[in-house]
């Protein structure tokens, strides 16, 4: 049995490399966490067991296209997954399901594994139209209303939203995020795993891992 995937996401946090090295030696050193720090502070993770991972990324692997950070580059300094999808990526930087489409059969191609993050079912297929290796996908459930609000989903409904998902893509791992913290994550114990925010920036969050 796969151990349950914490993965860490730590948005536009911290300021500065000292405090981005605090969180992390803070961390246990387990093999089924992922961190997806700010793109400036992925190689100041020094554990020996933690994975790596980004928050995002571009559909291209090179070229001219300012301030985009592309799949191959996160492989080569060791990153092994990728955030895409996010609620914040289509909400504030209006990111559609045809570039996340892109962009996840790019990381896919560079062996990259895709944390695709969805609120609403009809954004799933849309995002993983005509990709085969999806077992390289894992799936991130989170309500829209339930990112940094503190109100997190019910049990029972993401019991329900995990169980479509599953129906839809058996062979994906599905992860809940969305406001979670210390308190409530055993609510979420039939998912794979959680996708962490906030949490993931404090001491509190080793009592999850």
């Amino acid at each position: 049995m796969k151990k349950k995937l914490i993965v860490a996401n730590w948005k536009m946090n911290p300021t500065t490399l000292k405090q981005a090295e605090g969180i992390v030696k803070r961390y246990k050193d387990v093999s089924n966490l992922v961190v997806c720090p700010p793109f400036v502070f992925l190689n100041s993770i020094k554990l020996n067991k933690v994975q790596l991972g980004a928050q995002n990324c571009f559909w291209l692997n090179e070229g001219s296209f300012t301030g985009e950070v592309s799949p191959a580059m996160l492989k080569s300094i060791g990153c092994k997954y990728v955030i895409l999808g996010h609620f914040e990526r289509r909400s504030i930087f209006k990111e559609d399901n045809k570039t996340i489409n892109l962009k996840v059969k790019a990381c896919l191609k560079s062996n990259l594994n895709v944390i695709l993050c969805i609120s609403e079912l009809k954004q799933l297929k849309k995002s993983l139209d005509g990709i085969e290796r999806l077992n390289k996908v894992i799936i991130a459930y989170e309500p829209a209303w339930a990112i940094g609000t503190g109100k997190a989903c019910s049990a029972s409904l993401a019991e329900k939203k995990r169980l479509l998902i599953k129906e839809l893509f058996p062979s994906c791992r599905v992860l809940y995020g969305g406001s979670v913290n210390e308190d409530n994550y055993l609510d979420y114990n039939n998912f794979d795993g959680l996708l962490v925010g906030e949490l993931s920036l404090k001491k509190e969050f080793n009592s999850i891992l």
